[in-house]
């Protein structure tokens, strides 16, 4: 089945590589934005992976728990403790941020930034309540914010096999040394990404010494950003994307309810007898 790439820099692309092996597999995604557009983890979703996506902002937290009703949907931020947090919103951008002077350079640059404030969770806290398995990647996407977020992870517990964590052009990145003391090799930077490979996880390095090409058989979703828009087309594939999104909703939501639960209580019972 041909790979279809949501992500913005062609990061599902390179994870898909490394772990295709892997059915349904499992991730965690802070700041995670949309849940389709630039998305890292929609690739993985519709191939029947699931996993936690950590977003403050309400509008894309209320987007991620209609389309992605198999994920673990958690609307706060994460921080190295369970206190509030200023949040600093751009609305319909990847730019919100709790870093108030990565706020300010967006409001000298004229965007329309409003504070709010989120509940924050740890992590590890985060692990221990929603992870009993592997973590196959961890993706951060926090605009300022990823020194918090690691500290607030404890990685002698929690071992995610691959790290996908946003970083500076120039690479200087103050909290680097709390990623390679944990025991992750950096693998690879794309321009706007750093990939690190858990030391015990080191033989999947192969999967990054090639940018992605054609030989990954992949196409990017209708409406990416490097298509040129076809209206009509990508307007009727959204279409029928939502309402699959809405009738998977429904089910799962049904699935859960009550009248369901006693219905295959009752089924069984007719069963047995």
């Amino acid at each position: 089945m041909t790979f279809i790439s949501y992500a913005q820099n062609f990061e599902d692309i390179r994870l898909w590589r490394a772990l295709k092996h892997v059915e349904k597999g499992f991730y965690i995604d802070v700041g995670a934005n949309h849940p389709t557009t630039d998305s890292v983890t929609r690739a993985f979703y519709d191939r029947g992976w699931s996993g936690i996506n950590v977003e403050p902002v309400p509008s894309y937290y209320n987007a991620l728990c209609q389309e992605r009703p198999r994920d673990t949907n958690l609307q706060c931020a994460a921080g190295d403790n369970a206190e509030a947090l200023t949040f600093y919103g751009i609305a319909d951008t990847g730019l919100s941020t709790l870093d108030p002077a990565i706020a300010q350079q967006h409001k000298d640059a004229g965007m329309p930034v409003q504070t709010q404030i989120v509940s924050s969770r740890t992590l590890s806290d985060i692990c221990e309540a929603h992870v009993d398995g592997p973590i196959h990647f961890l993706k951060i996407d926090v605009e300022g914010h990823e020194e918090t977020v690691l500290r607030s992870m404890d990685f002698s517990r929690w071992r995610p096999w691959i790290l996908l964590i946003e970083t500076p052009w120039n690479r200087d990145q103050t909290w680097e040394t709390l990623v390679t003391d944990a025991g992750y090799h950096p693998v690879v930077f794309d321009g706007i990404n750093t990939f690190y490979l858990a030391e015990e996880h080191l033989n999947l390095k192969g999967a990054f010494d090639l940018p992605p090409c054609n030989l990954d058989e992949f196409q990017f979703r209708p409406g990416h950003s490097f298509v040129a828009p076809d209206t009509d087309l990508e307007q009727a594939l959204i279409a029928e994307r939502q309402r699959a999104d809405r009738a998977e909703a429904e089910l799962h939501a049904l699935r859960n309810s009550r009248s369901w639960r006693a219905i295959e209580k009752l089924k069984k019972v007719l069963v047995r007898g």
